[in-house]
């Protein structure tokens, strides 16, 4: 989507985007624009409304923002009416931005609209929305310099229409060779280098316990490796490091799922938000260095899958029980960690993943579970989630929740086995494999990563985590 600018909305005709602030239903001043008003019988503004006029050659929908709002809400009204609305646009469409519109606001409209694209029918044949076709346009009518803060929201809304391209496309369709070459794509464009370790690599270079999850798909797993450094980084510049699990899709393995696999081809979106991020920072050129890893594999049925009571060699060293093999995302997520530690080691790292049950059991689908030792980077986190409508919430780590994964015969065990404090306990796992880092942090995603909403029938990807990462990769 392109913008230009207009200095008025004289001669102008077409479709006139206005929000407007709420007054109060018996306000006795109309609200008016551009020679039209509207009382407030019809209309005053209340949040979540709007309402069409037609009038001189153009079609004036005023859009109700409420008496305050946050960034979430606005982005999600402006993705309502580009979705909703869209027979109402035609080539020409002009938006007009408040006076007392801040940056924030200004991102959020933008990139809700250009979400308002996003269609869920990848097989269908569908109209290209009119803000997708050839030589469109957005009119912009504002007193402002607005041309960065556009840059960046169309950026960040780009982003996230990827990545919920990625999440929702089928499993037969996105395997992890189909991760791996997009990574390799989104990297020679947007200027991040990229390796991917195949079996053999992955076998050579001691993957245990990542291989171990693939064994039982005809689809070779791959452990992908991204690199993105700024111009003149150098020995000052932020490192930070991210993980993501990208299981394209789980069945459970033997201790196959008895209800839900139908959703299970979004078990990669923790990969998926951490691919987003790295085309994202890319994009945005982000003084910060950053190594991400997304180990992608299929977790599937067959003769060669590994069994529940088995014992595996991880990465690191360390032998791990399997006690269920439906845990499988939290072993794939440890090869990441300790490859991404012992060979980056960067200042900071934040793994994610739609990891359990048990956080979706917690925050419902409000926000994502956090768990972190460090005191400033859970602050930095939540208020980058809270910043953009990406919420977090902390669960401890205490001491005595490691002894749910304590095993007789390895070093740890995947599962607790317990029908309680799943979360905390594949985040205690987790932190084995950290080496004791200082500065790590995991995010379970699994009830806010993919759900209803208003915006399809059935169940669909959110792209949540794409803007959380890089504004709090941005803030540090």
């Amino acid at each position: 989507m392109k913008t230009k600018k207009l200095k008025d909305i004289q001669g102008f005709t077409g479709t006139v985007l206005i929000p407007v602030f709420e007054t109060y239903s018996k306000s006795l001043v109309p609200i008016e624009y551009h020679g039209v008003s509207v009382t407030s019988k019809v209309f005053y503004g209340k949040k979540d409304t709007h309402y069409t006029v037609e009038k001189y050659d153009c079609t004036h929908i005023f859009i109700g923002l409420g008496k305050a709002i946050d960034y979430k809400s606005l982005k999600t009204i402006f993705r309502r009416i580009s979705a909703n609305q869209k027979e109402l646009f035609g080539s020409e469409v002009a938006l007009v931005i408040p006076e007392n519109f801040t940056t924030e606001q200004v991102e959020a409209v933008i990139s809700g609209m250009l979400l308002g694209t996003y269609d869920l029918g990848h097989y269908k044949k569908t109209e290209k929305h009119p803000f997708l076709k050839e030589g469109f346009e957005l009119a912009l009518l504002s007193k402002k310099e607005l041309n960065p803060t556009v840059a960046k929201a169309i950026k960040i809304a780009s982003a996230q229409l990827e990545i919920l391209q990625l999440v929702d496309l089928p499993p037969n369709k996105v395997t992890p060779k189909y991760l791996a070459n997009w990574a390799n794509e989104s990297g020679n464009k947007f200027g991040f280098e990229v390796e991917v370790l195949g079996l053999e690599a992955s076998e050579k270079a001691g993957l245990g316990a990542f291989l171990s999850v693939g064994k039982g798909s005809q689809n070779e797993p791959q452990f992908v490796i991204m690199n993105y450094a700024p111009e003149n980084a150098d020995a000052k510049t932020k490192h930070v490091g991210l993980v993501g699990k990208g299981i394209t899709f789980d069945t459970g393995g033997l201790n196959i799922k008895t209800s839900a696999m139908l959703q299970m081809k979004c078990d990669m979106a923790g990969g998926a938000a951490v691919f987003g991020t790295m085309k994202l920072i890319a994009d945005l050129k982000l003084p910060v260095k950053v190594t991400a890893i997304v180990p992608c594999a299929e977790n599937s049925v067959d003769a060669k899958s590994f069994l529940p009571s088995d014992v595996i060699q991880s990465y690191s060293g360390h032998s791990i029980e399997i006690i269920d093999t439906d845990a499988e995302g939290r072993l794939v997520l440890a090869d990441g960690l300790s490859y991404l530690i012992k060979n980056f080691k960067p200042e900071y790292i934040v793994d994610i993943a739609t990891l359990t049950g048990s956080a979706m059991g917690t925050f419902g689908y409000e926000c994502a579970a956090l768990f972190t030792n460090n005191d400033a980077v859970s602050k930095k986190l939540q208020e980058s989630g809270d910043a953009v409508g990406e919420r977090l919430w902390q669960l401890p780590l205490w001491d005595c929740y490691a002894q749910d994964i304590e095993s007789d015969i390895a070093d740890v065990k995947n599962y607790s086995g317990k029908p309680v404090a799943g979360a905390i306990s594949a985040a205690k796992f987790l932190e084995y494999f950290t080496e004791d880092h200082k500065a790590w942090a995991h995010l379970d995603i699994a009830g806010v990563a993919f759900g209803d909403d208003e915006f399809a029938k059935s169940k669909h990807a959110s792209a949540y985590g794409v803007h959380l990462l890089t504004k709090f990769i941005e803030n540090l």
